[in-house]
């Protein structure tokens, strides 16, 4: 997926993985390989994409047993794809034989209430075997997301507290600075959002891409959960704020009318886009991100080379995230050690936590790692040598969960397929919340208006 072929091939490709990111452990990333197991000869994980298989390749491929193969089962998340394929192998895990059992499976922050509320998933602590204290740096959320009825069934290797990626050059035209420092001043509030905004478009450019750009950031911000105790639908305030500024942005000019991950939207990533800014995490801007905003998607990444540099990153408006993978057990494995060791290794080891997120711009699941990359020198080049942990490490202070419920994948994307007829001028808004709950209550008949 890159910016148009190499465009479309690459387009597609990478559209397929984006849509689907003290020290804790006393292991060391580089020790040697795991002395021996007991267990089979094939180490299955079923995953999305390859952003876990490039880090743990990187980081731990070099430990697995020489008599043990590593086996990548990746299916797309597109059309739900990616889970059905793995409810169809985890249903079969206590029948199957045990080289063929799934050993690892990865999950995302929007259904991992689906999984991590079964008995397919293994408790990290009383199963798996790590202890309070491996666990002692991870962010707490990245914990809340996977715990259910108090046991934790999975662990992270990233946190994913998002930041406002915009445009130096645009800034420095319109807005007379682009130093990340003022510009958060410019864009603190949404009110003053707005304002930037206008500017934006007086100067002919757009703040947004479109619809989406800005959803999680008021939806991760939510009050309530989308569904009460009594299994009611609730709309939070937060959302209602997303539907009424996405109004007013599509109707004044100040985004591109384009939804997430489509042709339209990535393509004004180039350095020749007319679109201010996006709001990610680091998994985003890594891995879905800066392939668009190069001329030369197989050069090198390097000032020059289109967009490169050209970039910077605020906190913006609100603290907020986006996503996240989760690593979870699957029950039933027979390498249950390299398990254990691949959570502590991935998720618990300061030192590779650090080299995941010098190499690849993450924002890692470890307080102390986070906090010693924020107070350093450290600058990511893509960022024209920005050193974008400190800004989501104030993110990331805002991020709270509690207003999560097994329901958030199928209400986000039903309220985005609803909604953008009526951002479009084609429906009222009252017929786009009819749309809305006709959808949800035809796949959740269990739930009410």
């Amino acid at each position: 997926m890159k910016k148009m072929k190499k465009a479309l091939a690459m387009l597609m490709v990478l559209t397929m993985v984006c849509a689907m990111f003290a020290a804790c452990g006393t292991k060391n990333a580089n020790s040697n390989k795991i002395a021996s197991t007991s267990g089979g000869k094939i180490f299955r994980i079923y995953c999305w994409n390859t952003e876990f298989q490039d880090r743990f390749n990187e980081y731990y491929a070099s430990k697995i047993p020489a008599d043990v193969k590593v086996e990548w089962v990746i299916n797309p998340n597109e059309d739900n794809v990616y889970q059905t394929k793995l409810d169809e192998a985890l249903q079969k895990q206590e029948s199957a034989a045990p080289e063929d059992r799934i050993d690892l499976f990865l999950i995302e922050a929007d259904y991992a209430l689906k999984y991590v509320g079964t008995d397919y998933t293994l408790n990290v602590i009383k199963d798996v075997g790590l202890t309070e204290k491996d666990l002692s740096q991870q962010y707490q959320y990245t914990k809340d997301v996977v715990t259910s009825n108090g046991a934790l069934k999975g662990v992270s290797w990233q946190s994913c507290p998002m930041g406002f990626l915009y445009r130096r050059s645009m800034a420095k035209a319109v807005l007379g600075t682009d130093d990340p420092d003022q510009v958060q001043e410019m864009l603190s509030d949404w009110t003053k959002f707005d304002d930037v905004a206008a500017k934006m478009k007086a100067a002919g450019n757009f703040m947004l891409s479109g619809y989406d750009d800005d959803y999680r950031v008021f939806a991760n911000n939510k009050k309530q959960p989308w569904v009460d105790s009594n299994k009611k639908i609730v709309i939070d305030d937060q959302i209602k704020q997303w539907v009424s500024q996405t109004k007013t942005y599509t109707d004044k000019g100040y985004n591109n009318k384009a939804s997430l991950w489509s042709a339209e939207s990535t393509a004004q990533m180039a350095n020749d886009g007319k679109v201010f800014g996006y709001f990610g995490p680091g998994w985003f801007m890594d891995f879905c991100f800066m392939s668009y905003t190069l001329d030369d998607p197989n050069g090198e990444k390097e000032i020059g080379n289109g967009g490169f540099g050209d970039w910077a990153m605020c906190k913006g408006p609100q603290g907020s995230y986006w996503g996240g993978t989760w690593i979870c057990g699957a029950a039933g494995t027979d390498n249950l050690d390299i398990v254990k060791d691949i959570m502590l290794t991935m998720t618990c080891n300061k030192d590779t936590l650090v080299k995941i997120t010098n190499k690849f711009g993450d924002f890692t699941n470890s307080v102390a790692a986070m906090e010693e990359i924020a107070n350093s020198d450290y600058g990511y080049p893509f960022l024209g040598g920005q050193n974008h942990i400190k800004v989501l490490l104030d993110s990331a202070q805002d991020i709270h969960i509690s207003a999560a419920s097994p329901f958030d994948q199928t209400m986000t994307e039903k309220l985005q397929l609803s909604m953008k007829d009526y951002f479009e001028g084609v429906i009222t808004e009252q017929q786009a919340w009819d749309n809305f709950y006709t959808e949800v209550l035809g796949k959740h008949p269990e739930l009410s208006k």
